[in-house]
């Protein structure tokens, strides 16, 4: 790359509305019922975003676009059409460049992706996350089995690349089940595979129903063998776990905007809520738009979008980078974590090499087999 080629940016783009909210979900999503006035504000309103934010950033190259949510595929094909072609045009990219839309997989929705396709789409993120329909009930879904694997099919003929999400440590399902149905998942020909733990956060309606009682969560000893299940299983398949939560059958098949992220690029944040990471002159910036949609359209109007804007010390943007790095196959340059005053001779550092939970390979720190269950407590050892 010549010392004047712009550096490469991404954008993350932010849906917030859904037909339905799901139960375990605390992202910032409402419902999309007759909401089609307030919508049409808010696409006009991403484009000014995304026009203002381009120049305060100054020339660059576009590296990738995530649209997420929320449920994205309920946007209209010909506003995803016009984001990106605003995005091309504001950040020319130096080649094709990976366009991803999260989806789900409803009869309705699959019906789109033909149109989505013809927009620029060319990665599907799918939410099926169960082929139980009991499970999908009990998760809140609005689709059956049968629906998500006729949205498959259309899907694999509509886009190049396909992914799909699945959750796992549901209430009453055994290692047994579980290793059945991500088997039969990839028998389905996905090519990224992103298994999700079932969380429970305290704000939903999950949480709630934890709370009184009304059901518990797998004990940590069936949550951890369900973990190894799901690696020894996507392992045999082909699939390399390149981070914690994401899975994929060789390189050309990891999620570049996802790497993008990991690695400590710029991003744009546009959308109610969306969280950005953009070096301007003064530093490294932190962003986070506007939750409420019309707090944000208002703010976008008034050339002010962000709720916070926050600039990054040097050693924040590096611990950010060791937080995020080190959830990938490929870790972090030493260099960067003795810049945080780490040492592989003594300290925190050495310790976890002497544990066996991170290691040293070409001058990168990464997590181990054994480390990568135990992230956190391997991040918290690190970093505090």
């Amino acid at each position: 790359m010549g010392g004047d080629e712009p550096a490469s940016i991404a954008l993350y783009v932010h849906w917030p509305y859904c037909a339905r909210i799901c139960p375990y979900c605390d992202f910032n999503v409402v419902r999309d019922r007759g909401r089609s006035a307030q919508q049409a504000l808010l696409v006009d309103a991403i484009l000014a975003d995304l026009e203002a934010q381009s120049a305060l950033t100054g020339p660059r190259r576009l590296a990738s676009i995530f649209f997420g949510g929320g449920t994205p595929s309920l946007m209209a094909p010909e506003a995803v059409a016009a984001v990106i072609a605003r995005a091309k045009a504001l950040f020319p990219p130096r080649c094709d460049i990976e366009i991803t839309l999260e989806a789900n997989p409803t009869d309705a929705e699959a019906g789109r992706y033909a149109a989505l396709a013809d927009a620029g789409i060319n990665r599907l993120s799918m939410g099926v996350q169960s082929f139980d329909d009991s499970a999908l009930k009990f998760l809140g879904r609005d689709h059956s089995a049968a629906e998500a694997r006729r949205a498959i099919d259309l899907a694999a003929r509509a886009f190049p690349r396909l992914s799909i999400d699945l959750i796992y440590a549901r209430p009453g399902q055994s290692v047994a089940d579980w290793q059945a149905e991500l088997t039969a998942a990839l028998d389905l020909g996905f090519e990224h595979v992103s298994p999700y733990q079932l969380t429970i956060e305290g704000t939903t309606a999950f949480g709630r129903a934890v709370a009184r009682g009304a059901w518990t969560p797998p004990d940590e000893d069936l949550a951890a063998a369900l973990y190894e299940a799901t690696q020894d299983t996507l392992e045999a398949a082909g699939f390399e776990a390149y981070e914690v939560s994401n899975h994929a059958r060789d390189i050309a098949a990891r999620s570049s905007h996802n790497l993008h992220v990991w690695r400590g690029g710029d991003y744009l944040g546009l959308g109610p809520g969306a969280h950005g990471r953009i070096t301007l002159p003064r530093g490294r910036t932190a962003t986070v738009a506007a939750r409420r949609i019309d707090d944000y359209i208002a703010g976008v109007a008034a050339g002010s979008p962000w709720a916070e804007h926050d600039l990054l010390s040097p050693t924040d943007a590096d611990e950010e980078h060791v937080l995020l790095g080190l959830r990938t196959v490929e870790g972090v340059p030493l260099l960067l974590l003795q810049r945080l005053g780490l040492s592989t001779a003594n300290g925190p550092l050495a310790d976890l090499m002497e544990g066996g939970f991170v290691h040293l390979t070409d001058g990168r720190i990464a997590a181990t087999a054994t480390g990568r269950p135990v992230l956190d407590a391997v991040l918290k050892a690190l970093l505090t």
